[in-house]
C-alpha cells in the first residue's frame, strides 16, 4: 500500500471537483457566509464521529510544539474559504475555481522555496503551465 496517496488523490480529485457546482447552486438562495458556516459545521461533525470511532482525540495535540501552525493555518483557511464561497456566490464557477486553484502552483513554489523540496526542469514546466492555464481559462 506504499502508493495509497495516489488512491487518495483520486478521491479527493473526484469529491471536491463537485464542490464549487453545488456551492453555487446552494447560494443561489442561501448567503456564502452561512453556506461556510453549515458545510465546515458538518465537516466537523463528520470527522469528529471518524476520529471518535478510530478512539483518537485532537485535545492532546493543543500543547504540541508545532500546534501554531495549525492555528495558523485555520486562520488562514477561513479567510480562504469565506473568499471562496464568496467569489463563487458572485461570480461564474468557471473563473472563480481556476484562479482559486491557483493555489496548487504557489502552495508547490512555497514547497521548493520554504521547505526545500527538489525542483526539477518538469516541476517548473509544470508550474508554469498550471499558471498559463489559469489566465487562460480566466479571461
Amino acid at each position: 500500500m506504499k502508493r495509497n496517496y495516489l488512491v487518495l488523490s483520486l478521491l479527493a480529485f473526484a469529491t471536491y471537483s463537485l464542490v464549487a457546482p453545488l456551492l453555487k447552486i446552494a447560494m443561489e438562495s442561501i448567503p456564502s457566509t452561512t453556506a461556510v458556516f453549515l458545510s465546515n459545521g458538518l465537516m466537523t461533525v463528520l470527522i469528529g464521529a471518524l476520529m471518535a470511532y478510530r478512539g483518537t482525540s485532537p485535545w492532546r495535540y493543543l500543547s504540541h510544539p508545532k500546534a501554531p501552525y495549525i492555528a495558523v493555518w485555520g486562520a488562514f483557511l477561513a479567510v480562504g474559504l469565506l473568499a471562496y464561497y464568496r467569489a463563487l456566490a458572485l461570480g461564474p464557477v468557471s473563473v472563480v475555481v481556476p484562479i482559486y486553484g491557483l493555489f496548487i502552483a504557489i502552495s508547490s513554489v512555497i514547497g521548493i522555496v520554504v521547505l526545500e523540496e527538489s525542483l526539477t526542469v518538469r516541476k517548473g514546466l509544470g508550474i508554469a503551465f498550471a499558471v498559463l492555464a489559469v489566465v487562460l481559462m480566466s479571461l
